[in-house]
């Protein structure tokens, strides 16, 4: 490691050191008190390393107190592996630490990126030494074993500290709800300590609700809010982000909204990182010019903000303006990350701005010195394919620098299937196969494009091979957001109440929707089954019956939101256009890839979808 500090001034340094013992700047302070004084000052890590000769010439090696400010300061430096070989070392006497010196290496090893595993063993080594931890060490512990996500390791913390009567400690017990939404498999245990804590501030709330929204369970997270409303507890910054994200997730606007309304009535801190989220929310929930709005009433922004609000607009296939807003940050002197211009190649690929799109690749590179990753030659193959630019993308990929990885390949079939390059996707697919023989993916897609050369033995037997290999295809589901409830639809879905009022009214939209010239893609059906069976199969997609049960429940003329976790098939895409004309409703409808805006029989995609 290099010092900033030049040669002549480390020599005196030196020198001042060397006779710090002596000279009469410090007066009558102790070489403790001199010692101390050093390290408080130290500003890089040679200046660390002199000290630390210093504390060997006055034989402060055994001291705690010494020896802890040693490993702060080292932390500080980010340096703390050297300060672990010197407290650690063969010559070292350990008899003389404590709980402090110990908590001082295990919080600093906690707040590393990758060094997080040696919290652990620096715990070991506590317990072996037979220093007892004490309030402090075991939330620096839990920490670490928070960001390692070893669920075993975490309870086997969790039985060390049942063991030392910690369990009643509410700050242990909140980094233990943490550490358990941490780790895989985890939350239920989480919410297990959770519900049985006696006393709980917002820190736990945001922790589960946190959990939940990062394993996809938003409604869960949502749940669990009402309920914290309920019991009084007042929420915090990071709770509300927590509640933002899970809005976002659900595409619950109205939920969002409210949330937005709830952080203005309690005054929560609206910090960068809290406007973001709704940035964010309002953005992926359909209102990208709401999330706009807000974006330009912000006194401080962060590149995390710019990126948002340009992420939104490519969604909405606002290209355009995404471009627009893009030469605008760098107007103002913001420095584009590699995030930011994955943002600006999918505006560019949602909206068909292919030229546009390849001159922003070479200028990333060439203006900011930025690396193209797997995301940015991703977005890449998807502009020219969703072009219809087969052959192109393909050789792109074929000229790539980096291993395509397999959704580059997954963008390139589909892209075949949709413009009748058969062959090319049929190969493509069976070598993906091959690669990745458990991915349901795959042989979706390879069955999808047996459905289009009407292969139905080919596709039969690849839905064969799936089952015999206990692969499932993951099922096709719409979320619809009415009177504050989150409802779930699934094809065929007879869960509902209403559900023979929906299945009418789906019904009654097939029958307006063919006066009016629609012909049903009954090649999306996965089996080879009569013309009529096909066609009832589609009009029982998840999305119909969400719209079936918005057109039942919702007033005429208002708009309809809805969030399908795949992408939308061609058939879906091409009844909704009819129905938003038909019964003169503005359809918003958000797919796994973007939002599709349907109005008066058109979609905001002009199919670059």
């Amino acid at each position: 490691m290099q010092s900033s500090i030049p040669k002549n001034k480390l020599l005196i340094l030196l020198r001042t050191i060397a006779t710090s013992a002596t000279t009469s700047s410090y007066g009558s302070a102790s070489p403790e008190h001199r010692c101390l004084t050093l390290l408080q000052s130290c500003n890089s890590f040679l200046n660390l390393l002199q000290i630390q000769t210093q504390i060997i010439k006055l034989g402060f090696q055994n001291n705690p107190l010494i020896l802890t400010n040693f490993a702060s300061k080292s932390s500080d430096l980010n340096s703390v592996d050297y300060a672990h070989c010197f407290l650690f070392s063969p010559h070292s006497n350990t008899q003389f630490y404590d709980a402090f010196l110990f908590n001082t290496i295990i919080k600093a090893y906690a707040l590393t990126g990758n060094l997080k595993t040696k919290a652990l063993w620096v715990f070991k080594i506590m317990l072996d030494c037979r220093v007892l931890p004490n309030n402090f060490t075991y939330p620096f512990v839990l920490k670490a074993c928070a960001g390692i996500g070893d669920l075993n390791l975490g309870m086997s913390v969790h039985g060390s500290l049942l063991k030392f009567g910690f369990d009643v400690n509410n700050h242990v017990l909140n980094t233990l709800v943490h550490m358990y939404c941490s780790c895989r498999g985890g939350i239920e245990f989480g919410r297990k300590v959770f519900d049985e804590m006696a006393k709980k501030n917002s820190v736990p709330w945001s922790a589960m609700i946190g959990g939940y929204v990062r394993l996809g369970r938003s409604t869960d997270a949502v749940d669990l809010f009402s309920q914290m409303q309920m019991e009084g507890i007042c929420p915090d910054e990071i709770t509300m982000v927590a509640v933002l994200c899970a809005c976002t997730d659900l595409g619950a606007l109205e939920l969002g909204k409210w949330v937005q309304s709830f952080i203005e009535e309690k005054k929560v801190n609206k910090s960068v990182h809290l406007n973001n989220a709704l940035i964010d929310m309002f953005a992926k929930c359909g209102d990208v010019d709401e999330a706009l709005k807000l974006f330009r009433t912000m006194s401080e922004r962060s590149i995390v903000s710019w990126t948002s609000v340009i992420v939104g607009l490519a969604m909405h296939g606002r290209g355009l303006q995404a471009v627009s807003l893009f030469h605008e940050m760098i107007g103002d002197g913001v420095v584009p990350d590699d995030v930011v211009f994955i943002g600006l190649l999918s505006a560019c690929s949602h909206s068909g701005l292919v030229q546009r799109g390849k001159e922003y690749f070479d200028f990333m590179r060439k203006e900011f010195g930025i690396l193209p990753k797997i995301e940015h030659y991703g977005c890449m193959v998807d502009m020219l394919c969703r072009a219809g630019l087969v052959r192109e993308a393909t050789e792109f990929v074929q000229k790539m620098p980096i291993e395509p990885n397999s959704i580059i390949w997954r963008t390139l079939i589909n892209a075949c299937r949709q413009h009748g390059e058969f062959k090319l996707g049929e190969s493509i697919a069976r070598q993906l196969i091959k690669n990745e023989p458990m991915s349901e993916a795959n042989y979706v897609l390879l069955s999808n494009i047996y459905a289009k050369m009407f292969h139905w033995e080919k596709k039969t037997k690849i839905r064969e091979k799936m089952d015999k290999r206990g692969i499932k295809k993951i099922p096709g589901s719409t979320i619809i957001e009415l009177n504050n409830k989150i409802y779930k639809f699934v094809a065929g879905d007879m869960s509902h109440n209403q559900y023979k009022e929906i299945f009418e009214m789906v019904d009654e939209m097939g029958r307006e929707m063919k006066k009016a010239g629609y012909v049903p893609s009954t090649s999306e059906v996965m089996l080879d089954i009569d013309e009529e069976d096909k066609e009832d199969n589609l009009n029982r997609h998840s999305e119909k019956l969400a719209i079936a049960f918005a057109l039942l429940n919702t007033s005429p003329g208002t708009p309809i939101r809805i969030v399908k976790n795949l992408r939308v098939c061609n058939d879906c895409h091409s009844a909704t256009k009819l129905i938003s004309k038909i019964y003169n409703r503005e359809i918003i409808a958000r797919d796994r890839n973007r939002f599709h805006h349907f109005k008066d029989g058109l979609c905001s995609c002009n199919d670059f979808w």
